[in-house]
């Protein structure tokens, strides 16, 4: 989708974005002009109003227990769902495999506090890994009602479809995973039944697989897809990482056939929240009040095809910043998308590794905290600490700044020099980073810095 055609699309939103926009008590109220504090919304396939803001139930708070362990802190959840669902958020995303095998217990337990008809789940049948049987998925897809204490799923997605595993394509594992072993034909009856309210798939990787799904629409009838798009990956996704797909080719694709279309990474892992400050300046000068995630979030709300975009929201603060921008929406203007492609061009040109911290590839078999590794080197390049020219002036203090804020925010355990470049990481990983690779080069600078005692 060129440039031209965005704006298009884009301005056409900005007339009719949140056409269902309402309060709680009054979800059939429809208006472009929204009273401050009422949450946007969208319609589903089936006519129900859902909240343009999601939220994404991957990063839970945690805490320890009395044994030292870190656990999901079901307290804080209770309370972070009680006061999305009081303002208005009605979709909630989570997955077998979010927050260590946790998510969906955690979730259900605080979900189920409030009535059913005041929320709606999504999860998805995540078996990536194993021999894809059968009986696998589907213990897995009835674990899943146990866990989240229903008798329906509003929205269930085909997990991360387009990646490879071992030595097997990226076709042949779509293949394995659900056609050979007849899990789709059985997803299918489930819905038939009612059990599925929504059908979807979520995609991480080859572009074939997508095409490939989509063409078999007038089969399957996908009542959704979950996709990764932020006004980075949206024209650029392919300058991050040579196997992804640019967000304005899957948006335009599901467009044209009228399919729903759920947002992951809109934020493309923190990263969107936490600009180099040449970016966060200009966003800043252009509106002082608004924080840079909300740039983010508005990117995805303009687009009148997205029906909610997610948001791991860890901690309260994250939620309410999110409801301002969501209570209503506001959509971009033409000059505000300008802008963005700007500052999009200028960021894939850092050296930064694109990790979103989704924490697929772990737990790493030698400790090693690569999400927490990739976290830390990107802050840094955003700091300007990557300062390589030892004869500049800034050389010394930068060097110093790096290694000090690696020890603190890393145990040493954890660094990237205990990684042995198994390479078991490298097949989970939706953004496809070849991870033993950057933690060697990682590791080359970082030892390259701690040798250099002349100038410490």
């Amino acid at each position: 989708m060129e440039r031209r055609d965005f704006l298009k699309i884009a301005g056409a939103a900005a007339a009719t974005a949140a056409a269902a926009a309402c309060t709680p008590g009054a979800k059939n109220a429809t208006a472009t002009q929204k009273e401050p504090g009422t949450m946007t919304y969208r319609k589903s396939p089936q006519g129900e109003d859902v909240s343009l803001l999601g939220y994404g139930c991957m990063r839970w708070p945690t805490t320890t227990d009395a044994e030292g362990k870190t656990i999901i802190d079901q307290e804080q959840v209770n309370a972070l769902v009680d006061y999305a669902i009081e303002h208005g958020i009605t979709y909630f995303d989570t997955a077998p495999v979010y927050g260590q095998g946790e998510s969906e217990r955690v979730t259900g337990i605080a979900l189920s506090r409030h009535p059913r008809s005041s929320w709606t789940i999504a999860t998805k049948l995540s078996n990536q890994r194993g021999d894809f049987s059968r009986e696998y998925a589907l213990n897995m897809y009835r674990h899943s009602f146990e866990m989240l204490q229903v008798d329906y799923l509003d929205y269930y997605l085909l997990h991360s479809v387009g990646g490879t595993s071992g030595n097997m394509g990226c076709m042949e594992v779509l293949q394995k995973r659900f056609f050979d072993n007849g899990v789709l034909d059985f997803l299918l009856k489930e819905r038939e039944a009612g059990r599925i309210r929504n059908l979807g798939f979520s995609f991480h990787g080859d572009q074939q697989v997508f095409d490939y799904l989509l063409s078999q629409h007038d089969k399957y009838h996908w009542d959704f897809v979950q996709i990764q798009m932020n006004y980075v990956d949206w024209n650029h996704a392919h300058t991050l990482s040579a196997r992804n797909v640019n967000a304005a080719y899957l948006y335009g694709e599901l467009d044209k056939r009228g399919i729903p279309v759920v947002i992951m990474e809109p934020l493309l892992g923190g990263r969107l929240a936490k600009l180099p400050t040449y970016a966060a300046d200009q966003l800043l000068a252009r509106d002082p009040g608004s924080s840079l995630a909300s740039w983010a979030f508005r990117f995805c709300g303009t687009m009148p095809r997205v029906l909610t975009a997610l948001s791991g929201m860890t901690y309260k603060e994250h939620l309410v910043d999110n409801l301002r921008t969501f209570c209503p929406l506001e959509p971009l203007t033409d000059s505000d998308l300008e802008l963005l492609e700007k500052i999009a061009e200028d960021y894939v040109k850092f050296p930064l590794i694109p990790c979103t911290d989704c924490k697929y590839c772990m737990p790493c078999p030698y400790g090693v905290d690569i999400p927490g590794v990739f976290s830390h080197y990107n802050k840094c390049v955003n700091e300007g600490l990557l300062e390589e020219d030892r004869q500049s002036p800034a050389y010394r203090k930068a060097r110093r700044a790096y290694l000090v804020s690696l020890d603190r925010n890393l145990d040493k355990m954890r660094q990237a020099h205990h990684c042995i470049g198994c390479a078991q990481c490298v097949d989970a990983c939706p953004q496809r980073i070849g991870i033993p690779g950057q933690m060697r080069r990682i590791e080359n600078y970082t030892e390259e810095l701690k040798r250099d005692t002349s100038r410490l």
